[in-house]
Formats: structure tokens, C-alpha cells, sequence
């Protein structure tokens, strides 16, 4: 039962730290407001009005009683009444008194007036409006062979101090939500550019220098992200440079084997060597532009729709089929997006014939897949042939092509933008490579 509760709060909850600590801020203020209003309405306003109703009855009650009476000018009493009392009175003759009145169920000045005048008079004898005036209460008494007609100043049963209370209770409790407003907002906007920050360094993007603010604790987790961030960055110059030291120290002995190929009279022995340094050349070449390729390009944005179909047509491969809509626009690295590209298609171009390349939204994601009839890859394998320099066996192609990095390289440059590549069977029963996006 309580897991229940707790679930349905945590689903009707907001999910933002803004609109959480406003609801700390605003619902203890509204909830006194409501109390306060509610204790003001029956305590204070409610019995007030009701005690002015009821003086209003009598005073109506006494005036039919005196008027009643035949020792009294009735023309007098109608005048003194309408001068002290402040009643606009009027006799109507009229035999039928037969009115239907509004049943205002939710308008405490009606609820009120109608349980007075039945304390004095029958329902037969009496009707009200409080509608038809804007300032008068259109009130009829049965007397006699007609009716007198009461025209009653609205606030003779209403107390003005009702809308003053109001705004004086509504107006600052409005004002220091505003207030409240503004501080959550200078509170958290520092939380909401470290989540920026942190969203763009994790996608390999050049950011400008974070300067950590707000409060202690949010500083202290500011300085502690832009330490991890430099300490990364040095990480990543240094392995750069290391790369850079290793691809010019092995170039140069790679080359001298090569020179000293040409000496070895045995042609058979002398190709096979050959065949091993090539494959070693282009191992490190491969490998040093997997580990710095996510690094040298800036983001900028750019039509992922014209990209793909310019990256398609280089092929010229009437076997490949395209479904591309127009002008769908993503911020990322361009030259490794279309190198991201390049790797999926040369790795279905060498293992199937067919190939179909679709482009599509998925939620917040654009969705780049990659369809061929192949051989495709096993389950246990789909997992591994994302990692570096593996090959799963002979069987699926001259291993001698590649050096295991095509799909390694793709799903590193869709890392690197904050998604991923999945591998699926295809419908036609080969590879499915979809790489997400988000946008």
C-alpha cells in the first residue's frame, strides 16, 4: 500500500529541481492562504453577513407589523422607513404573487437571505433577486391584495471589508511567490549550465572556460567538474602526442624494411614480408586515427540529410537503395559523422550485395540504419566487433581486408556524440546497423 502511495506521488511530482523547490516554496504559502481564507469566511464574513441579513428581516418584519396597524399613517411610515432605514419601499397591487426564483445554492448572500425570511415569513409570501441590480436586492413581500417591493442597498447584507481582506491576502502572497520565483531561478540556473557543460564535454565538444557559481555546494561540485575535465584534457594531449612520437618511430624502420625487400632474391619470401609490412602500415594508420579522430574537428551544424545522400552517391552503387528525408539538421563533427557513415557502408559493400540506407526521427534521436543481405554477425559477437582491432572468424570474409577497426571507429564517433550503434538482424535476414543520434 505504501510503495503504492510513494509511486503515485513520484509519478505526479515534477521531475525538475526548479518546480520541485517551488512547491517547498508555494504550497505551504497557498495552504496558510486557503486556511486563513477559510477561517476569515466563516469566523468574520459569513456570520457578519448573516447577522446583517437577519437585522435587514426584522427590520422588513417590523415595518409590515407597523404598517399593519390602522393607528398609524401608512404613507408616514413608508416615509420614515425609506428615510432611517434606508429601504426603497413601493406597494404593488397585484392578486397573483406567484414568482420562481433562482435556486443560487453557491451564493452565500442568497443562502443567507432565504434562511432569514423563512424564520419570518412562509416561501409562499415572499421572493428575491440578487441579480437583476448591480448595487440593489429586488426584495417582495405578500401583503394583503399585493405586495410591497423592497429595493435593499446590496451592502446593507454584505460586508465590503470581504474584497479588501482578499486582495490584502492575495496581492502579497502573489507577490513573494514572484519573489520566490527569482531566487530559485539564480539557485538552479548554476545546476542547469554545470548539466550543460558536463552534456557537452561528454560528447567530446570544445567548451569555453566553466566558471562555477550559486551556492557552496554547487560551486564546490563546479570546481570539482572543471578539475576532472582539465585533468581529462591533459589525459588525452598527452596520449596524442604519445601516438604521434610511436607513428614517427615506427614509420622509419618500416620504411627501411621496405628498401631492404627489394634485396631478397627470393621473390616468394620477399612478397610475403611485403604483404606483412603493408598490413602493419595500414594497422597504424587505422589505429592512430581511431584514438584522435574524436579531437581535431569542431561541432558546427549541418543538413545530416544532404550529407548522406553526398556520402551515397560518392559510391556510385546502383545496389544501394536509399530512404532520406530532407532537411533534417544535427550539431556534431561533421567529417566524422561521414566517416561514421563511410565505415557502416564499406563494411555491408564487402559482405553483401544489396543495401538500404534510411534516415529517420526516433523520439529525440535521429536514427541512421544501415540494412543488408549478408551473412551478418552472430548475437555473442554483436558486442564484440564493436571493440578494437576484433575479428570474428575467416568465414565472414578475407580477414587480410581489415584490420578490426571499421565498427570500433563508428561506434566511437557515435559515442562521442552522445549516442550509440546497435546491431540487429536485418529483414533481409543480414546485418542492421542503426546509429542514434540525439538532437
Amino acid at each position: 500500500m505504501f510503495y503504492g502511495l510513494n509511486k503515485f506521488f513520484k509519478n505526479i511530482l515534477p521531475k525538475s529541481l526548479f518546480y520541485r523547490a517551488l512547491l517547498i516554496v508555494a504550497v505551504p504559502v497557498i495552504v496558510l492562504q486557503l486556511i486563513i481564507t477559510i477561517v476569515f469566511f466563516d469566523s468574520l464574513w459569513i456570520k457578519t453577513n448573516k447577522g446583517m441579513t437577519r437585522a435587514l428581516v426584522n427590520e422588513i418584519s417590523t415595518f409590515v407589523e407597523v404598517y399593519n396597524n390602522d393607528n398609524y399613517d401608512k404613507e408616514e411610515i413608508t416615509n420614515l422607513f425609506s428615510l432611517y432605514q434606508d429601504l426603497n419601499i413601493e406597494y404593488i397591487e397585484d392578486n397573483n404573487f406567484n414568482y420562481d426564483y433562482d435556486e443560487r445554492w453557491f451564493s452565500p448572500i442568497d443562502r443567507t437571505l432565504r434562511r432569514e425570511l423563512k424564520s419570518r415569513f412562509n416561501s409562499e409570501e415572499f421572493w428575491f433577486n440578487t441579480t437583476s441590480y448591480k448595487e440593489l436586492i429586488d426584495l417582495r413581500i405578500k401583503y394583503q391584495s399585493g405586495y410591497f417591493k423592497f429595493l435593499v442597498p446590496r451592502d446593507r447584507v454584505t460586508s465590503s471589508s470581504a474584497r479588501i481582506f482578499a486582495l490584502w491576502i492575495t496581492v502579497p502572497a502573489l507577490i513573494m511567490i514572484f519573489i520566490s520565483l527569482i531566487f530559485l531561478k539564480n539557485q538552479t540556473r548554476p545546476i542547469s549550465n554545470l548539466a550543460r557543460a558536463a552534456e557537452k564535454f561528454g560528447k567530446g565538444e570544445e567548451i569555453e572556460e566553466y566558471k562555477p557559481s550559486g551556492a557552496a555546494e554547487i560551486r564546490q561540485a563546479g570546481y570539482e567538474f572543471d578539475k576532472m575535465r582539465k585533468r581529462i584534457v591533459r589525459h588525452l594531449n598527452q596520449r596524442s602526442e604519445m601516438l604521434s612520437g610511436i607513428s614517427h618511430d615506427l614509420r622509419t624502420p618500416l620504411t627501411r624494411m621496405k628498401l631492404q625487400l627489394s634485396f631478397i632474391k627470393d621473390k616468394e619470401i620477399s612478397e610475403k614480408l611485403s604483404g606483412d609490412i603493408t598490413e602493419m602500415e595500414k594497422m597504424l594508420n587505422e589505429y592512430l586515427q581511431f584514438a584522435s579522430s574524436r579531437y581535431n574537428e569542431k561541432t558546427e551544424t549541418f543538413d545530416i540529410s544532404e550529407l548522406l545522400k553526398s556520402t551515397v552517391n560518392k559510391y556510385e552503387k546502383k545496389e544501394i537503395v536509399t530512404n532520406i528525408p530532407p532537411r533534417i539538421y544535427f550539431d556534431g563533427r561533421k567529417n566524422l559523422i561521414q566517416r561514421c557513415i563511410h565505415n557502416l557502408i564499406d563494411n555491408s559493400i564487402k559482405y553483401s550485395a544489396n543495401i538500404i540506407i534510411s534516415l529517420k526521427k526516433v523520439e529525440s534521436n535521429i536514427a541512421i540504419i544501415v540494412d543488408d543481405d549478408g551473412p551478418g554477425i552472430p548475437i555473442k559477437e554483436r558486442e564484440n566487433v564493436l571493440k578494437p582491432f576484433y575479428k570474428i572468424n575467416k568465414s565472414r570474409g578475407d580477414s587480410k581486408s581489415s584490420v578490426g577497426l571499421g565498427l570500433s571507429i563508428a561506434s566511437d564517433i557515435a559515442r562521442s556524440h552522445g549516442g550509440n550503434i546497435k546491431l540487429n538482424t536485418s529483414p533481409q535476414n543480414g546485418l542492421r546497423a542503426e546509429v542514434f543520434l540525439p538532437f
